[in-house]
C-alpha cells in the first residue's frame, strides 16, 4: 500500500521516514524477491520521490545491507534461544536459516550485488555489525560443540555460505519450475534447502577436528 508523508523536519519524523523505507523494502522483498526491487518501488511504497529516499539512504543497495544486518542479528538471537534447550548444532543453524528467507536471499546478493554500490562507511558499518554478530555466534557454537574459536567460525561462515549459494537453487523460477513439473528426473536434481544444508554441516562439523595441526 503506498503511503503519503509530510516533509520530516524533526529528528525523530527522519527516522520514523527511514523506518518507514526499510519496512517497505522489507516487505517488497518478501513479496518479491530482493533482486526485483527497484528502489522506485520502495519511492511508489512510501509514497516519496526516488530522490527523496536517497536523502536517507545513499543506494538502494545500502537499504538492503541494513536489512542484511537486522536479519543477522535476528538469526543469532534465534540460534542463541535454541541452542539453550538442544545441543544438535547442524540442525539448529539450517533450521533457523530455512526459516528466514529474506535473509537467505539477502546472503546470497550480499558479496554479488549489495556490496557493490555502496560507500565505505555504509560497507564499514555492515561488515562491523556482520562481524560482530559471528563472532558471538561462533563463541557459543563452539563452546555447545566442542569446537576451537577459529572452527566456530568456520561452522558459521559456511552455514551462512551455503544458506545464501542453495537458497535460489532450492527456490526455482516460474520457467524452472514449469520444467520441473514435466520433467521428474531434471527435477531430482533440484536440492531441499534444509536437508542439504543438514547434511553438509553435520559434514562440516565432522571434518573440522581432523584439520587439526595438533
Amino acid at each position: 500500500m503506498t503511503r503519503a508523508f509530510l516533509r520530516a523536519r524533526r529528528p525523530e519524523h527522519k527516522q520514523q521516514r527511514r523506518e518507514a523505507i526499510l519496512a517497505a523494502a522489507r516487505e517488497l522483498a518478501v513479496d518479491s524477491g530482493v533482486r526485483n526491487v527497484s528502489l522506485g518501488a520502495v519511492a511508489e511504497a512510501v509514497g516519496l520521490a526516488k530522490s527523496n529516499i536517497m536523502r536517507y539512504f545513499g543506494t538502494r543497495e545500502e537499504i538492503f545491507l541494513i536489512l542484511a544486518a537486522e536479519e543477522w542479528r535476528q538469526w543469532a538471537a534465534a540460534v542463541t534461544a535454541r541452542l539453550e534447550v538442544s545441543g544438535d548444532v547442524p540442525v539448529i543453524l539450517a533450521e533457523t536459516l530455512a526459516d528466514r528467507p529474506l535473509f537467505c536471499d539477502l546472503l546470497g546478493h550480499t558479496a554479488s550485488t549489495l556490496e557493490q554500490n555502496v560507500s565505505v562507511e555504509a560497507a564499514r558499518v555492515f561488515k562491523r555489525a556482520v562481524l560482530a554478530v559471528v563472532a558471538d555466534l561462533s563463541e557459543q557454537v563452539a563452546r555447545v560443540t566442542g569446537l576451537r574459536d577459529g572452527e566456530g567460525v568456520d561452522l558459521v561462515s559456511a552455514a551462512s555460505v551455503l544458506a545464501g549459494a542453495l537458497y535460489p537453487v532450492s527456490n526455482p523460477s516460474p520457467t524452472l519450475a514449469e520444467l520441473y513439473a514435466q520433467e521428474p528426473d531434471i527435477a531430482a536434481a533440484c536440492p531441499d534447502l534444509l536437508s542439504t544444508l543438514v547434511r553438509a554441516l553435520k559434514a562440516f562439523l565432522a571434518g573440522l577436528p581432523t584439520l587439526r595441526e595438533d
